[in-house]
């Protein structure tokens, strides 16, 4: 990238006039990215979604439905239709990015206002952080299984700190790490299936025990793998907004719908083999490191790498929700600072990882989902885009607010989680729905209240 001050290039400069620059300091933060920086073609997603996907926190996730006792056929289906679903509108979000310029939370702005996108924004930290403490306390369990002198503060403060400068460098270099790894990574877990299915006799002779009633597990495993792929929603365009301008709004949504799908999907499969093999209570890294014999240390290797090419992602947004709070600091301290809350809570949250897991996916669906269901309509239904120089000059849009509001207080019957049941979830013995509830009304809500809006006489653009 061109040194601030710097003036501007000529647009449609091309992908390798780009490559020399990836370890320069990317200047922007939440700014829009000028004509002039605009470089790629969207197939470059494909390797970034990719890498980002093929990583543990999805192959542990393979482990939810072996403790439930879940049959293959039906887990199988469950976790296809989640990524299916959550994938769809992850490329739906990313294809905003180009058009706009501007990163996920910003264009949000537009439909919620400046400070009526606080509550996103400051919601989108808490979970960027959190997927970024998971993922360095599962890479660290994986550093820890190969080299056991290695104590685990170590082995998660290095993570940490060589995931802290892919993220303070930035765009670039993230982008190039990521298509790097999509090879590594996916070369690594191709192995570790093979061997995986090698013991296919073993996972045929499987016979579940089924620990809840089968159609509610299978809404747990729907919601979990849903949830997994839509985390990534919020912060979707903050990889695509520096792709020209005119770049195609379906290939830039293909492409990442298949990178992040696949990848998910397949990682998740991968977590459900071993876990039949291994046990569902075992630790998923020391599991995977058994089943795979010999080849176990490259295996759990893949691991190590897929939770840095997750986190460069995790905690490089995490800085851009950051600055859409308008915390005034640089981009990079911003960086440091959510590495230190993470590797913070990394250190405590270790010792009870499953259920903390299990619960932290499912809570991520009663903020995102809503908030989704504005900012799509607003952008795709409505036509609406942000305001040039500021993403939203007005402090609050109500009609957003409301309606995003009004979908997280309908989901709330609906939830089901250890430390609340709502009323409706108890009556159909624990299944939560609460994400697609939630989705649904703030869509409805929002659509009804701009009926009242000036000019609404024109919508749909």
């Amino acid at each position: 990238m061109r040194a601030v001050g710097a003036p501007p290039e000529p647009a449609g400069r091309s992908e390798r006039a780009y490559g020399a620059r990836v370890a320069a300091l990317e200047p922007y933060s939440v700014e829009r990215i000028p004509v002039g920086e605009r470089h790629g073609r969207p197939r470059r997603l494909l390797w970034l979604w990719l890498a980002a996907n093929l990583t543990i926190a999805d192959y542990a996730l393979g482990f939810l439905p072996v403790s439930l006792g879940l049959g293959w056929p039906g887990t199988m289906a469950a976790l296809a239709v989640g990524n299916l679903l959550g994938a769809a509108l992850l490329g739906l979000t990313s294809a905003m990015g180009p058009a706009t310029g501007y990163p996920q939370m910003l264009i949000g702005r537009r439909a919620l206002g400046r400070v009526g996108a606080y509550l996103p924004a400051g919601l989108n930290w808490i979970s960027t952080v959190g997927w970024f403490t998971v993922n360095t306390i599962l890479g660290a369990f994986a550093v820890e299984v190969v080299l056991p002198a290695v104590p685990f503060w170590v082995a998660a403060g290095l993570l940490a700190a060589a995931q802290s400068v892919l993220a303070t460098v930035g765009h670039n270099l993230i982008h190039s790490f990521e298509r790097a790894m999509a090879v590594v990574l996916a070369l690594l877990f191709g192995a570790s299936t093979w061997l995986a299915l090698s013991h296919w006799g073993a996972v045929a002779a499987w016979q579940p025990r089924p620990a809840v009633a089968p159609w509610a597990g299978l809404g747990i495993v729907l919601a979990a793998s849903f949830s997994y792929v839509v985390s990534w929603a919020p912060y979707a365009s903050d990889y695509s907004r520096y792709l020209p301008e005119r770049s195609s709004k379906i290939a830039v949504g293909a492409w990442t719908f298949l990178g992040a799908g696949i990848a998910s999907f397949w990682l998740e499969a991968l977590g459900v083999l071993v876990a039949i093999l291994a046990g569902p209570n075992t630790n998923p890294v020391t599991g995977l490191h058994s089943v795979l014999g010999s080849f176990g240390a490259w295996g759990v290797g893949a691991v190590v790498l897929g939770a840095v090419a997750a986190n460069a992602l995790n905690l490089y947004s995490n800085s851009l929700s950051a600055r859409a709070l308008d915390v005034r600091l640089p981009r990079w301290g911003l960086v440091w600072m959510g590495a230190a809350v993470g590797f913070a809570l990394a250190l405590a949250g270790s010792g009870n990882f499953n259920s903390f897991y299990q619960e932290f996916l499912l809570l991520l669906d009663y903020w995102i989902t809503p908030w989704l269901a504005v900012v799509l309509l607003d952008f795709f239904w409505l036509g609406h885009r942000p305001d040039h120089g500021s993403a939203s000059p007005v402090a609050v849009r109500w009609r957003g607010l409301v309606a995003y509001l009004v979908g997280i207080a309908a989901s709330v019957p609906f939830m089901s989680q250890q430390f609340f049941t709502g009323p409706v979830a108890s009556l159909l013995h624990g299944a939560d729905i609460s994400y697609w509830v939630g989705f649904a009304v703030a869509g409805v809500a929002y659509l009804l209240l701009q009926r009242g809006a000036p000019g609404a006489a024109g919508v749909p653009r």
